[in-house]
C-alpha cells in the first residue's frame, strides 16, 4: 500500500513541485490549503505534470491556528513541512514573521508526533546555516538570530528551525526530523502558482530595477529541491540531520547574461549595468524588496552541498537550465494573460 505524505503549503512554489515529485514516485499525497477555493488551483498545477488520479487529497489547515491539524495528520506516514511566510516585503519589525514561522512549525510538529508520523522533513534556509561574519556555511553552523543585521525573514527561519529541533529533542518520540536548507530557489512555475517566489527573475525580465544589484545567489532548481525532500523520506541516514541544498553561485550580472543570451527578444529588457552599493542601501529605505539584500552586497558565499549529495542523492542541474526554465515559464504566463 502506498505511503501517505502530508505536504504543507501545496499552493506554493516549492510545495507544488513536492506534490508532483511524490505522485510521480507512487505516494499518496494530502496537502493543506487555507480555503477550499484553492483546491482547484492545486489540482490544475499538479495535473500539468502528472495525473494525480485519486491519490491527491486536501485538508483545511492554517499555520496560525490549531484547527484542522489533527484531521490533516490522520493516517499520514510522513510530512513535508514546506509552508512558511515569505517575507518578501521585508517588514521593518524583525519579529514580524517569527510567530507565524515558529508557532506554525510547532503546530505541525505537535500534530505529527501525536499522530505517530514516521518522518518530518522541514524546509529551512541556507542562511540559517551560515556565519555572517566569515560567510562560511556548514550544516554544523547556526546563524545568530540576534545579529542586528539580520532581517525579519532570515531571523524567523532561524528561530523556527531552532524551535523545531528543541521540540523534537524533548517530545519527538518515534517521529524523526530532517531539515533541508535551500539557497535561492528558481525553476519553472506550475500553472496557477503564485510567482512571488521568483520575483527576482520576473523583475529582471521587465527591466526592474533598471540596474542590477552587486549581489550573488546560490541557485537551486525547485525540481531538484523537491527531489531532495522526497529522497529524505527513505534515506537511512537522513533522520536527525541538516542538509544544505544549493547549486551554483552566480552574481546578478551573470544571471542577467544567461537570460539575455538564451531568451532572444524576450530578454531584451534584462538590465546590464550594476547599481552602486551605496545607492542600493539608500533605495532600500523606500523599497522593501531590496531591504533584505542590503547587507549581502558584494558577499561571495560558496556552499558545499556534499552531505546532501552523499546522503540524499542531491545532484543540482546547471543553473543556466534552471534560470531559463524559470524565465520561460514566466514569459508563457504573461502571454497567456495578454
Amino acid at each position: 500500500m502506498p505511503k501517505t505524505v502530508l505536504v504543507t503549503g501545496g499552493t506554493g512554489f516549492v510545495g507544488s513541485w513536492c506534490i508532483v515529485e511524490l505522485l510521480e514516485r507512487g505516494y499518496t499525497v494530502r496537502t493543506t490549503i487555507r480555503t477550499p477555493a484553492r483546491e482547484a488551483d492545486v489540482r490544475r498545477a499538479v495535473a500539468s505534470q502528472v495525473d494525480p488520479g485519486d491519490r491527491l487529497g486536501f485538508a483545511i489547515a492554517d499555520l496560525t491556528t490549531d484547527d484542522g491539524w489533527a484531521e490533516a495528520m490522520a493516517g499520514v506516514d510522513h510530512v513535508l513541512h514546506v509552508a512558511s511566510p515569505l517575507g518578501r516585503e521585508a517588514p521593518r519589525d524583525r519579529d514580524a514573521l517569527v510567530a507565524p514561522a515558529r508557532d506554525g512549525t510547532l503546530r505541525v510538529l505537535r500534530a505529527a508526533v501525536a499522530a505517530g508520523v514516521d518522518r518530518v522533513i522541514l524546509t529551512s534556509a541556507a542562511a540559517t546555516a551560515r556565519d555572517r561574519q566569515s560567510g562560511r556555511s556548514s550544516e554544523d553552523i547556526w546563524a545568530d538570530p540576534e545579529d542586528p543585521l539580520l532581517e525579519a525573514y532570515r531571523r524567523s527561519k532561524i528561530l523556527a528551525e531552532r524551535a523545531a529541533w528543541d521540540f523534537m529533542r524533548d517530545h519527538g518520540g518515534k517521529t524523526t526530523l530532517t531539515t533541508i536548507h535551500p539557497g535561492a530557489v528558481f525553476g519553472p512555475l506550475l500553472p496557477g502558482i503564485d510567482a512571488a517566489s521568483v520575483w527576482v527573475i520576473g523583475g529582471m525580465l521587465n527591466g526592474q530595477p533598471a540596474r542590477l544589484l552587486n549581489l550573488g545567489l546560490s541557485v537551486v532548481d525547485v525540481r531538484d529541491l523537491a527531489a531532495a525532500h522526497v529522497n529524505a523520506l527513505t534515506a537511512p541516514d537522513a533522520p536527525g540531520q541538516r542538509f544544505l541544498a544549493t547549486g551554483e553561485f552566480l552574481w546578478m550580472p551573470q544571471i542577467a547574461g544567461i537570460l539575455r543570451d538564451n531568451l532572444g527578444a524576450a530578454g531584451a529588457k534584462v538590465p546590464t549595468k550594476v547599481m552602486p552599493n551605496a545607492l542600493v542601501r539608500l533605495v532600500a529605505i523606500f523599497q522593501p524588496r531590496l531591504r533584505m539584500f542590503r547587507h549581502d552586497l558584494g558577499q561571495r558565499r560558496e556552499v558545499d552541498h556534499g552531505k546532501a549529495r552523499r546522503i540524499l542523492d542531491f545532484h543540482p542541474r546547471p543553473a543556466c537550465e534552471t534560470l531559463v526554465d524559470c524565465a520561460e515559464s514566466l514569459i508563457a504566463r504573461q502571454k497567456a494573460a495578454a
